[in-house]
């Protein structure tokens, strides 16, 4: 079975149906937020997310819903321009995703996720592309820097 496949139709099943019905929104925040945390279903399910699972369940699909949620992600945000963001902070920076958003423009949906062991700072992944402007990464490259030009000596 290709689940990559099977996904990615339901995927684009969903999003047309959910653009043909304006609950495309709706739709996407739900879809974020089972896959953050699969125990707290959003109750209730937006009608389309509804028929989704029902379906999956009556096709025996209903192990490749994390994947037909994360393809639905992606095709909707490219749908409607936006961009995907992770964010890790050592403390909580509720200001900083408006910040980034005003930087590089356009509508982006943030991941946030604090993590106490960066010491300082953030990574930021958009895409393909990776801000490691986090303390422990910058210490990282020091480290490796150093490591490196002592090698040369010896």
């Amino acid at each position: 079975m290709n689940i990559g496949l099977i996904s990615s139709r339901y995927a684009r099943a969903l999003l047309l149906l959910t653009q043909k019905n304006g609950s495309g929104e709706q739709v996407f925040s739900q879809a974020r937020a089972l896959l953050k945390d699969p125990s707290t279903a959003p109750s209730p399910l937006a009608e389309d997310l509804a028929r989704l699972t029902m379906l999956l369940h009556r096709n025996g699909r209903g192990e490749c819903m994390r994947f037909i949620l994360n393809d639905f992600i992606q095709l909707y945000s490219s749908s409607i321009g936006a961009k995907m963001a992770h964010l890790t902070t050592a403390v909580p920076a509720p200001d900083l995703p408006d910040k980034i958003s005003k930087l590089l423009g356009g509508k982006i949906y943030f991941d946030v996720e604090i993590d106490p062991s960066i010491a300082g700072g953030f990574v930021l992944t958009v895409g393909d592309s990776i801000l490691d402007a986090s303390v422990k990464g910058q210490l990282e490259r020091i480290r490796k820097e150093f490591l490196s030009r002592n090698k040369r000596i010896v």
